[in-house]
C-alpha cells in the first residue's frame, strides 16, 4: 500500500513578496524616524535666539542643513 503525503508550503513567490512588503515597511519606518528627528531638532534649535546660535558656531541660515545631518546620524 503507498501512501501519498502532500505538505503545503509557501512558494518562493510568496516568500519573496512577504520579504520585500517587510523592508517596504522597514525603509517607512526608518523614513518617519528620521522625519521625527529632523523636525524635532529644527524646532529645538529654531526655538534659540540668535545669540544662542551664535554661541554654538551656527547661524540661522544653517539650521535646516545641522538638522538634516543630526536626523541621518540618529538612523545609522
Amino acid at each position: 500500500m503507498a501512501y501519498y503525503n502532500d505538505v503545503a508550503q509557501r512558494s518562493d513567490l510568496v516568500e519573496r513578496m512577504f520579504g520585500t512588503a517587510a523592508r517596504v515597511f522597514e525603509a517607512a519606518a526608518e523614513r518617519r524616524a528620521k522625519q521625527r528627528v529632523y523636525r524635532t531638532t529644527l524646532n529645538e534649535l529654531n526655538a534659540l535666539s540668535n545669540r544662542e546660535l551664535a554661541d554654538l558656531g551656527l547661524h540661522r541660515s544653517e539650521l535646516k542643513r545641522v538638522a538634516w545631518e543630526s536626523a541621518q546620524d540618529a538612523a545609522a
